[in-house]
Order: C-alpha cells, then structure tokens, then sequence
C-alpha cells in the first residue's frame, strides 16, 4: 500500500490485478484499486472532483476527470475514513496512475486539492 498525506487528508492506494478481466493475447490487462481516504482535520471534507493521469509502458497517456468518485461526493467527518474501489484497464502488463482530489472544508466551504499518491499496476507474472 502506498500513501501521501496533503492538507491534512491521507490517501491510502493498494492495486490488484484482474485476470478474470483480461486478455492478455489481446494486449488488455485490467486491474482494480482501493482508495482510502482519512480526514485527519478538525473539520468535515467533502470531495467534489478528481482527475486522473494514467500512463501504460508504451507511454501513452489518458487523462479522466469528473465529479465525485463512482457516482459520489462523499463527505467525510474527521478523524472518519471513506473508501471505495474502481477499475483502470491498461494495454499494456505495466503502468502507472496518480492524480488530485477536489475537496472542500464543508464549514467555510474553501476549496483545495488533495495529492493521489502515484501507484504501480503491474501483472504478477512481470514481477519476477
């Protein structure tokens, strides 16, 4: 697991390698993440938006942003967490992904950006 505190919000990252959802002859590999996020402020956070870069070992990059996360905005009290898990295909078996969180302290209603921790999603035969 990989993690990076940033205005005083820890996003915690662990990946999973789908093998069920991939087809290696056809250069697809997917792979699964869960993303824990802890509100180590004295206030309540909520997160509006997140934007993601993507890169496989061929270089390419994809960009994906959006409201909330899997359909949500969800707001999280302190010293409270909120996880959730999604999904990120590749075309190649290595490539990474990090990114920022939008959120807002939910009582003066500021706005700031949380750090995705850069992660590694590589199948396990590539491991050894």
């Amino acid at each position: 697991m990989i993690s990076k505190i940033s205005e005083g919000v820890t996003v915690s990252v662990e990946t999973f390698y789908q093998p069920e959802y991939s087809n290696p002859l056809s250069n697809e590999f997917m792979f699964a993440y869960r993303i824990t996020i802890d509100n180590n402020n004295a206030y309540p956070v909520q997160l509006l938006r997140r934007h993601w870069y993507i890169f496989d070992a061929a270089g390419s990059l994809r960009e994906v942003e959006g409201e909330g996360v899997i359909g949500v905005q969800p707001q999280i009290n302190p010293g409270t967490q909120y996880q959730y898990i999604s999904g990120c295909n590749l075309k190649t078996e290595m490539g990474k992904m990090y990114g920022t969180y939008l959120m807002e302290n939910v009582l003066n209603k500021k706005q700031f950006d949380v750090t995705i921790p850069a992660f590694e999603m590589t199948v396990p035969f590539k491991m050894n």
